[in-house]
């Protein structure tokens, strides 16, 4: 007995396999199908196209529409939509515009969707002016913007520093028509934080709080982070006692981000307070949660006590990550204990762990092991700015001038970023101790970089 076999229960199963990335195996079932007389629909292509988009890449995508043309598929806003997002996902404007212009040639009308992820491409690529061009072609083709489109305006002019008109615009809602929600309050609060305007964002904030339309936990998180940024403190913890004077449930992410800011300013006890606090509440502890509690014991030179959440975390079932390991170096290395940051590093496998590392290069130059400091930065393999320019001083503390010269040198011809300050160290020691032919080198050296650079 043959059962029937529906195309609906057919695409069904090709989005199933899409969803958990099985593309070739909704390949062979596209094949079988048409071995057995089914015919693929624009539903089943359209998903396809959809999953190579996000997983795969945008050209293995835009290859299944040959095959739709093949069996005589015509494609539909919706393939050229999930075409231009696999664009935008992957910061490439010019081929969105390419992808949304084709369809246009091909007499397919845009919608809404085509025109938000249109906009959201080329704000995420930095071109304001030219999103803003976008929107204005979707109001003259009299396609209804939606409360996305808005929300998309909103966030793509906050990252991209126009934070006064995404304010303006957001003051114009109502004019065109539109109440705004709580996800466009959150939209332009976090543009604004990102933008270090926390006195911009925290009048939002009181303007959301009298509008009748509630904050929610994403809302008072986004402010009080980024007054803890921005050095604003005492303005943080107001919205963190407000927030619990209503009741609010906390998340892990709470906790730690105040806790963070508790230890950053010394207070210890407070910080230990609000620990006890979160455990007190029931809140389960992640590797993020257990790394802000290590770096809090780190910061009061608690390493014993610091050793003991980490046996915590592995006994957990958890495994601790790179920051973990540079958070107990970096307490080592402020004690002075090198030789205890020395075994971590190597007991731990850390030795690409560069964070770690510049914090072991930064303690040994502390404490005058600087041979060793070299020997260790020879050995890495991955280099950043703070690598050089720490490994510098500490050259320079310890008067070797000529050592850092060189390196500086090879930097300079290499085109390594490094920061003003171990430059104008070195400089100021070869002065100092009459290398003045090296110095005069060193100068021109500089000078051309940055005729390079401009």
């Amino acid at each position: 007995m043959i059962c029937s076999f529906s195309t609906r229960l057919f695409n069904i199963c090709i989005a199933s396999l899409c969803k958990i990335q099985k593309l070739d195996k909704a390949e062979a079932v596209i094949v079988d199908a048409i071995r057995l007389g089914y015919v693929p629909d624009v539903v089943t292509y359209n998903t396809l196209i959809s999953a190579y988009s996000r997983f795969v890449g945008v050209d293995e995508a835009y290859s299944v529409l040959y095959r739709m043309r093949e069996v005589g598929i015509k494609p539909d806003v919706i393939t050229y939509n999930s075409l231009i997002a696999g664009a935008s996902r992957n910061c490439q404007p010019s081929r969105s515009l390419d992808l949304f212009e084709e369809m246009l040639h091909n007499g397919i009308l845009p919608d809404t969707w085509s025109y938000n992820t249109l906009m959201h491409c080329f704000f995420k690529a930095g071109q304001p002016v030219a999103a803003y061009k976008i929107f204005c072609d979707m109001v003259s083709r009299n396609i209804t913007p939606c409360v996305t489109t808005y929300n998309t305006m909103i966030n793509g002019l906050c990252k991209t520093g126009n934070t006064i008109n995404a304010l303006r615009l957001f003051r114009d809602l109502p004019r065109l028509g539109f109440t705004p929600g709580i996800v466009t309050y959150n939209t332009l609060i976090d543009g604004l934080c990102k933008s270090h305007k926390s006195g911009l964002a925290g009048r939002v904030l009181r303007e959301l709080a009298k509008s009748g339309c509630s904050p929610d936990l994403t809302t008072y998180t986004t402010v009080m982070k980024c007054y803890f940024r921005s050095g604003k403190f005492d303005q943080g913890f107001e919205i963190f006692s407000d927030m619990k004077r209503k009741g609010y449930a906390f998340d892990s992410f709470v906790y730690c981000t105040v806790i963070s800011a508790l230890a950053k300013l010394g207070k210890t006890e407070e910080a230990y307070s609000c620990m006890e606090d979160m455990m007190r509440d029931g809140v389960e502890l992640d590797l993020v949660c257990y790394n802000t509690l290590i770096n809090v014991y780190c910061k009061e030179g608690k390493m014993d006590l610091a050793y003991q959440l980490l046996k915590e975390v592995e006994d957990c079932g958890l495994r601790s990550d790179e920051y973990t390991h540079a958070i107990l170096i970096h307490g080592f290395c402020k004690l002075g204990d090198v030789d205890s940051a020395k075994r971590l590093l190597g007991s731990r496998s850390a030795e690409s762990n560069l964070v770690a590392n510049n914090c072991l290069i930064h303690g040994l130059c502390r404490v005058g092991q600087v041979d060793f400091a070299l020997r260790l930065f020879n050995k890495l393999r991955i280099k950043d700015t703070f690598t050089y320019s720490i490994l510098l001083h500490g050259l320079c503390k310890s008067g070797r001038y000529i050592v850092a010269f060189n390196i500086l040198m090879t930097c300079l011809r290499d085109k390594v970023k490094i920061l003003s300050s171990a430059k104008r160290a070195v400089r100021v020691g070869l002065r100092d101790s009459g290398f003045r032919k090296e110095e005069r080198k060193l100068k021109s050296a500089i000078r051309l970089a940055r005729l390079l650079v401009s």
